[in-house]
Order: structure tokens, then C-alpha cells, then sequence
């Protein structure tokens, strides 16, 4: 599966396709209009139980407006070793996680994906930046603007990334 890009910068997050964890293409700009939380993923890392939290306000809040993207990755400690399948699996029988979640990607180094070479390049002083582990989050407003990083250690249901996106949802 090809990931594709926009030409225009204009586009933000919105200008990726990418393979969803069944393999079929699937557009960012297809959540336009969403509060996004950008995720980089693993099963087998100490931060994995964040899945929990992050289902969590993903059911708090997917009412009004916002999405959680996880994109898995195996760049640190080969702690997403499995197939795009297995780790489905894992994260459904688990964490019950019904967020979108993508193909395994590479979020840093040679092989990094366009997404995150954008996320992680061209997003400002604010928030971009090499990612250092799994469970990096990117905040992106209705627009498309990645407007906040949240490092692994700072949990999604903690309240500095849920007023974040209580403040981005409001009207």
C-alpha cells in the first residue's frame, strides 16, 4: 500500500492517506472537522496501558467531535513487533479499542513515514521535534493545525491533554 500526500502545506494532517490496520487507504481528511489526537502506538511497551485512558476519552468525547488516530510503530525496543493483524487483535481483546487505528509505520529514521516527517518537521518550535518513544501525542484542531505534543509519560486522560481538547471542541 502507497502513502500518499497532498501537495499543498495548506492541507495540515489532512493532506496523508494511509493504510487503515486492515490495509484499505484511508484519507486524514476524512476526519476534517475533528478534534484529532495523533498517537504513535506499541503493545509491548510500559506505556501500553495508556490504551485504556485513551479509549476512555475516546468514548468521552467522540460525540462531540474528536477522533484518536493510533499509528504503531516499532522504532523503540522492537516493542510492536507483530503483524498489522496481531496487533488489531491485541488491541481489540485487550483494550477493546474501537479508534481508528492504522498500518504499522516508522516514526523516526530513514523509513519515517510522510505523516510523521510533517509532524515532526513543519509543525513549528511548539511541537515539532524527533519522537523519543511510543505514545507521543500530536493535539490538531478542527482546521488541521497540530497545535499541542504531549510526551509518552503525560497519560490522555490526565487533565492537561483532556482540557486541551475540551477547549479545542468547544463551539
Amino acid at each position: 500500500m502507497m502513502i500518499t500526500t497532498s501537495l499543498s502545506a495548506a492541507d495540515g494532517v489532512y493532506g496523508y492517506t494511509l493504510p487503515s490496520i486492515d490495509g484499505k487507504p484511508l484519507p486524514l481528511s476524512d476526519f476534517k472537522g475533528k478534534v484529532v489526537l495523533i498517537v504513535n502506538v506499541a503493545s509491548r511497551c510500559g506505556y501500553t496501558p495508556q490504551y485504556t485512558a485513551l479509549e476512555s476519552i475516546y468514548e468521552k468525547y467522540k460525540d462531540q467531535g474528536f477522533v484518536i488516530l493510533g499509528f504503531p510503530a516499532n522504532n523503540f525496543g522492537a516493542q510492536e513487533p507483530g503483524s498489522n493483524e496481531e496487533i488489531k487483535t491485541f488491541c481489540q481483546r485487550t483494550y477493546s479499542v474501537k479508534f481508528p487505528m492504522f498500518a504499522k509505520v516508522s516514526v523516526k529514521g530513514a523509513d519515517q513515514t510522510p505523516l510523521y516527517q510533517y509532524l515532526t518537521r513543519k509543525t513549528g518550535p511548539a511541537v515539532a521535534g524527533d519522537i523519543k518513544w511510543n505514545f507521543t501525542k500530536f493535539l490538531v484542531d478542527r482546521q488541521g493545525a497540530v497545535v499541542q505534543r504531549f510526551e509518552p509519560a503525560v497519560t490522555p486522560d490526565s487533565g492537561e491533554v483532556t482540557s486541551a481538547i475540551e477547549k479545542l471542541l468547544k463551539p
